[in-house]
């Protein structure tokens, strides 16, 4: 049971997809710039990264080695196709709003970096673990930058006007906002692991 809490905690803070690993940003920082985005493009990406890592540990002794970045794809992209038509159908206004964002998941550096370098070589209950960790490690820091972004740049939180449009800062809903919200949250990451690498007596 350790070993899967483990596993599963080290993509919240210590190996983070986006604050240690620095992989799949484009995406991450293209839609931050309201709550909706954010959690929207977050549980896509937990889903789908959940789901194909469970199926390719599942399948993973009958996939041959010659073929199976190809058939990663196709798996992906099976799951990729369900979020994006689930979100169509329930919430066009947040598929609408993610656009392109939402397809391209399939090529998202995280989902293709876990099932080739974890899924594909672990058990099913180990890669179910792994995805959650990352997901929810990508989840909760999508939603703290868009919040950031939301409230600041917009003058909103959760849509309801926070903030007179006055003291807004637009700066924020920019690119160079994004940016600037995302190396805040990578220092305050760093920092975090400093303490809890000092209690625990370890190395961060």
């Amino acid at each position: 049971m350790k070993k899967y809490w483990s596993i599963f905690t080290n993509g919240l803070i210590k190996e983070n997809p986006l604050l240690v690993l620095m992989i799949g940003l484009c995406s991450s920082l293209a839609v931050t710039t309201s709550f909706s985005n954010g959690l929207g493009m977050g549980l896509a990406m937990t889903f789908v990264l959940l789901m194909s890592e469970v199926i390719i540990s599942l399948f993973r002794k009958l996939i041959p080695d010659s073929i199976r970045i190809p058939v990663f794809i196709i798996v992906i992209a099976t799951f990729v196709t369900i979020v994006d038509l689930l979100m169509q159908a329930y919430v066009p206004a947040l598929a609408k709003s993610l656009g392109v964002f939402i397809p391209l998941i399939v090529v998202n550096c995280i989902i293709m970096g876990r099932v080739e370098s974890f899924a594909f070589k672990r058990t099913v209950t180990e890669a179910a673990c792994d995805a959650l960790g990352m997901g929810i490690g990508y989840l909760w820091v999508l939603c703290g930058i868009s919040i950031v972004r939301e409230l600041l740049g917009g003058g909103t939180l959760f849509g309801m006007e926070v903030i007179p449009e006055a003291y807004r800062i637009g700066f924020f809903t920019n690119a160079p906002g994004g940016f600037f919200v995302f190396g805040i949250f990578i220092s305050l990451n760093m920092l975090l692991k400093n303490i809890v690498s000092k209690k625990s007596g370890g190395t961060a």
